[in-house]
């Protein structure tokens, strides 16, 4: 554990963060680019995917590249609460709706297996199972505490924590024909479940006596919080992001779906 002053100023800029998230960004142009322009020649491609896509890409490097990630991993807990509620709420979502449906239909209709393996992954049962657990894996001390001593393994972390989230937003937020959301119903249903799936670990952040990991124990204090208020803060603010994202996405639900009842239709996202 460090003891040095901590760096608010430091921005990681190591060539494998810096290099993957240029490279996932070329990747993208290319495909919104000269692949579009090659297979749907008459269609132009809206604007706001790609707003969308680079909200998620910027918010991204901004959990894990700003001086957030220090501060998080080696002082305070509930930074890296933040930090954790950024790649699991923020950007994969921005993500999701950054992805061009007409594209992305055309790319797995021309590729069944990988049709048939994404729907699996995307299934709500397997989408919030994966995200659930993956989640509370890793808010076990053991292994909160290797991740934080292990750069290649906090890198794990916090990419198993970004694409499991990525799956869990698409039952929702998909914009796809092949792979279209769940109704609007069994959305409802879904969101719930992932609300009381997190609660057992945020009741025992929360309500713990105890400091549950070493790193914070010993850290160096560098605002007036003891590390158990420190570790009940970060379990708090984990619950009011998962409150607020369930609250925000039960209404956007609601409302579409009394809309399509308003307007005398039955209009409503296909089923997986």
């Amino acid at each position: 554990m460090t003891n040095s002053p901590i760096n608010l100023t430091h921005w990681h800029t190591e060539p494998a963060l810096v290099g993957g998230i240029l490279f996932i960004s070329w990747i993208y142009s290319v495909w919104v680019g000269p692949f579009r322009n090659r297979i749907i020649t008459d269609t132009p491609l809206p604007k706001k995917y790609s707003l969308w896509f680079t909200a998620g890409i910027i918010t991204f490097y901004l959990a894990v590249g700003s001086p957030l990630d220090p501060l998080g991993e080696n002082y305070l807990f509930f930074a890296h609460m933040i930090q954790h509620n950024v790649l699991m709420y923020v950007s994969p979502l921005f993500i999701v709706l950054g992805i061009p449906p007409q594209l992305f239909d055309l790319f797995i209709e021309k590729r069944p297996v990988l049709e048939i393996l994404f729907r699996f992954l995307v299934h709500p049962i397997i989408a919030g199972l994966l995200f659930t657990v993956v989640f509370s894996f890793w808010h076990f001390a053991v292994f909160y505490e290797a991740a934080i001593r292990d750069k290649t393994l906090h890198m794990a972390e916090h990419l198993s924590m970004f694409f499991t989230s990525l799956l869990m937003w698409w039952p929702i937020c998909s914009q796809s024909q092949r792979v279209p959301p769940i109704r609007y119903g069994p959305q409802m249903l879904y969101v719930l479940a992932l609300m009381l799936g997190q609660t057992p670990i945020f009741a025992i952040l929360t309500f713990s006596k105890d400091v549950l990991y070493d790193t914070y124990f010993y850290a160096e204090r560098i605002i007036n919080m003891s590390p158990l208020e420190d570790q009940k803060t970060g379990g708090v603010l984990m619950k009011l992001a998962n409150m607020a994202v369930s609250v925000g996405v039960l209404s956007s639900v609601f409302y579409r779906w009394s809309k399509t009842q308003e307007g005398g239709s039955d209009l409503q996202p296909s089923n997986q």
